[in-house]
């Protein structure tokens, strides 16, 4: 089992941060968000990580000398959309967690054994242009989409099997053959393949995890551990008092 981070993107939302270094260096209580999800990776076993780089990919350089991933540079990450990024890694699909890098753990809820192709899910409400999964009983995805409002949607992770991985792979190679991925998000090959793929959601809490998209979000998740922190001192004490 191994893992793809995709950090190529320029996170032009994040500006002013965006403007001195990657998106997946910004840092929540002073740790970068990568090596926040290759610590993470780590504990669940996974030591094989993948990360596309693009912009500023020469600040990410050193995540080699510090934790052994693999760097595969994009360089036209200006261009195109992520599914140039996975085409890049299409090798290391089969059997593979993919993780965006601008998503914060809150809790580490990887697998350390997945056995099924599976999308990290948590229920939110009064969102906007999410990419929101329906699944049955069985938690087997049977439809994706964006839309707004209330439901499970995408979390940034992800977790690809064997079979998955090659048809997956199978697919991008397809989309960069016909010319037809300059736009296309890397979720879209899933999005219109279901029919061929078994993918389960597993439900996460919708705190456990958080994208940062803009400068507004990270304001919000420092806020948000900020609340947690207070109220875990708090229980602690009530303890103490009551020992």
């Amino acid at each position: 089992m191994r893992a793809i981070i995709l950090a190529a993107g320029m996170g032009t939302r994040l500006q002013p941060f965006s403007d001195s270094i990657p998106k997946a260096l910004l840092k929540v209580e002073n740790q970068p968000l990568i090596e926040r999800q290759i610590e993470c990776l780590r504990e669940i076993g996974v030591a094989e990580v993948v990360v596309i780089t693009g912009y500023m990919a020469h600040k990410l350089h050193y995540l080699h000398a510090k934790y052994g991933v693999k760097l595969i540079n994009n360089p036209d990450f200006s261009l195109y959309n992520n599914l140039y990024s996975m085409y890049l890694a299409r090798e290391y699909l089969p059997d593979s967690y993919v993780l965006e890098s601008d998503v914060y753990l809150t809790r580490n809820f990887l697998q350390q054994s997945p056995t099924v192709s599976t999308y990290f899910s948590g229920l939110r409400q009064n969102f906007a242009n999410e990419w929101i999964l329906s699944f049955a009983e069985d938690k087997r995805v049977s439809s994706i989409k964006v839309g707004d409002g209330t439901g499970y949607i995408m979390s940034g992770v992800s977790y690809w099997t064997g079979d998955a991985g090659e048809i997956i792979r199978n697919e991008l190679e397809q989309a960069i053959a016909r010319n037809v991925f300059k736009d296309l998000l890397w979720d879209e090959i899933i999005k219109n393949n279901l029919n061929r793929l078994d993918v389960r959601v597993a439900p996460i809490s919708g705190d456990d995890w958080a994208e940062i998209d803009s400068v507004f979000d990270l304001k919000k998740l420092n806020e948000m551990l900020r609340e947690m922190t207070s109220l875990t001192t708090i229980k602690a004490a009530n303890c103490n008092m009551s020992t």
